[in-house]
């Protein structure tokens, strides 16, 4: 019940005291948010910087023709087939004379990762010239080189709870005075699939089916939306059955998204047998998971332009169908895109829909079309999170920081777009 006794002065000191008390309490609001915000891209880049970079051992390798290309002519398919380890081997054991024992010196190859070889192949096979000659290469290091080369190991452990022994950090140590040990930026983990090591995993096959996958999304959600949208708001009658569609619509942009990845697996697989963990499958999982919101946008930027543009186009004697596609859809077309872009960012980060429909496998390769097995970049952190290997941790956060960029980087467009190209009635 208000005061009556109070002046009118009074009443006003009350209310400015009440508005600024409301206005301090939305900052502290926003701050607050922006606080976690911060703190969450903190520990993020904080775990995950350090996949940025990659460990590599430089060695003085002797191309022997003897043992990579016996016959001299330089076969592409021999090369392919040739054994690149001895030559390495000769080369890690000429710069550690002192191991002999065969224990010792299968310790001394694992400072290097598995994936050395295929390098130094792929050097090889692009340039067949090099056999015969003394090459300086950087070879990759293993993920436990890596990791204590970034200071994540901890040495005052007892040896025997150390998967890197002594003898392992000495040698290390010394390549580290021989400068011969460097930490690099790490190419592969954005020229590279997935991989049994983290020091060979990377993220271009994950970022080419999500791509893949959002292509198919839009490929058929846009138009589907768009002209949904246009025949609810323009042409469809206002009858119980539109009302039942409109209030479905409405329903079906609040349904959990693995619900899609159950009707995706019963109706794609189960009944249509399209090929499993592909593009196609997922494109169409996405596609219906983000209808609903592109319907739903569309509408209200059909809404929002004036009726005076569709008198105006039927005055001067537009049919409906050319008012609507030549007028009223170009004018509400910024605002379908921003709906569309913000419902294709929502699908990149989904990971249910997709596990539903076996974008869950190991794929190593790198898909070539919308029909080839894939995975996908929110998949790829789900996977890379529950492996037990430490290395895989900041690779992770790595492809987490990837993933919000892009999310970002939508975003932005999307509001480029309503502010570059909305017009102002």
């Amino acid at each position: 019940m208000p005061d009556y006794t109070l002046t009118t002065s009074e009443h006003l000191t009350r209310r400015h005291a009440a508005e600024t008390r409301f206005r301090w309490g939305g900052r502290l609001a926003v701050l607050l948010s922006l606080g976690f915000l911060v703190f969450m891209f903190f520990s993020i880049s904080a775990r995950g910087i350090g996949a940025f970079g990659q460990t590599q051992i430089q060695l003085e390798i002797h191309l022997d023709e003897a043992v990579l290309d016996p016959t001299g002519q330089r076969d592409p398919q021999q090369l392919a087939r040739a054994n690149f380890k001895p030559v390495i081997n000769q080369a890690l054991f000429k710069l550690f004379p002192k191991v002999q024992t065969r224990r010792e010196q299968r310790t001394l190859y694992q400072l290097l990762s598995s994936g050395a070889v295929f390098d130094l192949a792929e050097m090889v096979e692009q340039n067949p010239d090099l056999i015969g000659s003394t090459q300086r290469v950087w070879l990759p290091a293993s993920a436990e080189v890596d990791l204590f080369m970034k200071g994540k190991v901890d040495v005052s452990l007892e040896e025997e709870l150390r998967r890197l022994k002594n003898n392992e950090i000495a040698w290390i140590n010394h390549l580290k005075v021989q400068r011969q040990i460097q930490k690099k930026f790490n190419t592969a983990f954005f020229t590279k699939g997935d991989s049994r090591e983290p020091e060979l995993s990377g993220i271009l096959g994950a970022m080419i089916g999500s791509f893949l996958s959002l292509l198919v999304c839009f490929s058929i959600a846009f138009p589907v939306g768009v002209l949904t949208a246009v025949y609810l708001e323009e042409f469809a009658r206002k009858t119980r059955f539109t009302d039942l569609i409109e209030i479905n619509i409405n329903n079906l942009a609040a349904v959990p998204s693995i619900v899609f990845g159950l009707l995706g697996l019963s109706i794609f697989l189960g009944v249509f047998h399209m090929p499993r963990s592909t593009p196609l499958v997922g494109g169409l999982v996405l596609a219906l998971m983000t209808l609903p919101t592109i319907i739903i946008a569309a509408r209200a930027s059909l809404r929002s332009v004036p009726n005076t543009i569709r008198e105006a186009a039927l005055g001067l004697g537009a049919s409906k169908v050319q008012t609507i596609f030549h007028h009223v859809v170009p004018l509400a077309m910024p605002g379908m895109l921003t709906g569309t872009i913000l419902g294709m960012a929502g699908a990149l980060g989904e990971t249910a829909p997709l596990l539903m429909i076996g974008m869950v496998a190991f794929i190593v390769d790198v898909p070539q079309g919308i029909t080839d097995v894939a995975t996908s970049l929110p998949v790829q952190i789900f996977l890379w999170a529950d492996s037990p290997e430490k290395g895989f941790v900041e690779r992770t956060s790595a492809a987490i920081m990837v993933l919000l960029t892009f999310l970002v980087l939508m975003n932005l467009f999307a509001v480029f777009l309503r502010r570059k190209l909305e017009k102002q009635w």
